[in-house]
């Protein structure tokens, strides 16, 4: 199962490895996942993220529980729903989760069903960001030649490539398929306070594959917008209800804001695998995860001497609130890319996926 782009594989003693996104871009550190209870903690502090591998992470968990209990379903499925419940509003993890579960009640074997379904949920994730990423370059070449374009600027937020769904992401699977197709692209990159997955991890990726980029402060992108300096924007989401409504890092529904009010069409890409079909009004329904405020005072990068240092950027005593996602509704967003097409924000368009 282990690619040329994978944020986890599996060793040679089943154990899984994955990157540990804390330390990137300065130091590239991978961590051994033994047990459930690593697999949770990973997620949890987020050596792990982004939906994909969230959900990639949580299926390789449960194949660890399978190896330490064995064909106790019971106790799987008990120390399964701590994973689960790892962080709340990613749904990939919460899928990967159940359908895990199912086989493995049916399972006659569990330890080996369990982790062929764990790597066959990863290998599923190869071909879907594939997919998208065909999909998306499509949207890219009508909107190069629909405005003439022999340069296409792009901005995205967070972090949605192959860190956080493996192979090639989501919001930047097309920016990889559009480079293999010798388009010339350039990315905006949001820095995405305050984890910093923008100027972190996306651009370590766009930078170790060649493609130009250029680093913003999260509030510079309705500024570009207003000069014609955006040609289109792709993020990748967390949770879509089944109405359009996104669920993405925190600041995607100011970009969408932005992009509305100057015409720059404003796409989410994502595997059907983050649909949420039982609920409709993000804003209302979707559980947004409050983080530590640690996040928000303290961080992390190197000093003059290229030594690896955390710092506080704040006053201390000063109350800090983390919101780690918002809710983009459906009426900001140009359209969908899945694997199974380029579909409308809408309930009805979305339907016809299941």
């Amino acid at each position: 199962m282990q690619g040329k782009y994978r944020a986890l594989w599996l060793n040679e003693n089943g154990d899984l490895e994955v990157i540990d996104q804390r330390y990137l871009p300065h130091e590239n550190k991978v961590r051994v996942l033994k047990s459930g209870s690593d697999a949770t903690e990973a997620i949890k502090d987020m050596t792990v993220r982004g939906a994909g591998v969230i959900g990639n992470v949580a299926a390789m968990g449960i194949y660890l529980l399978a190896r330490e209990f064995g064909d106790d379903k019971k106790r799987i499925s008990q120390e399964a729903h701590k994973i689960r419940s790892s962080r709340p509003t990613a749904v990939n993890l919460m899928w990967a989760v159940d359908r895990m579960l199912d086989v493995i009640e049916k399972s006659d074997n569990v330890l080996v069903d369990a982790k062929a379904e764990a790597i066959l949920i990863c290998d599923e994730d190869v071909e879907r960001s594939k997919k998208i990423g065909h999909l998306g370059c499509e949207i890219i070449e009508k909107i190069m030649k629909k405005n003439n374009l022999k340069k296409i600027n792009i901005l995205t937020h967070c972090n949605a490539g192959w860190l956080a769904i493996i192979d090639d992401g989501t919001a930047l699977a097309p920016i990889y398929e559009a480079q293999r197709r010798g388009i010339d692209v350039h990315v905006w990159v949001d820095e995405t306070r305050p984890r910093n997955q923008g100027a972190n991890l996306t651009s370590w990726e766009l930078l170790n594959a060649n493609i130009d980029h250029t680093i913003i402060a999260d509030n510079t992108g309705g500024h570009l917008m207003q000069h014609e300096m955006v040609d289109m924007v792709i993020t990748g989401a967390d949770r879509v209800t089944a109405c359009g409504d996104v669920a993405n890092k925190i600041g995607t529904y100011l970009k969408a804001l932005a992009a509305k009010d100057n015409d720059v069409p404003f796409y989410v890409a994502l595997p059907l695998s983050t649909f949420d079909f039982e609920s409709c009004d993000g804003v209302q329904e979707i559980a947004i995860e409050m983080r530590s405020e640690d996040e928000i005072h303290i961080m992390r990068g190197l000093d003059s001497d290229g030594n690896s240092q955390e710092i506080r950027i704040t006053p201390k005593g000063t109350k800090g609130a983390n919101y780690g996602f918002d809710v983009t509704p459906a009426r900001l967003i140009t359209g969908l890319i899945t694997e199974s097409g380029v579909v409308g924000a809408n309930k009805n368009a979305i339907e016809r996926l299941r």
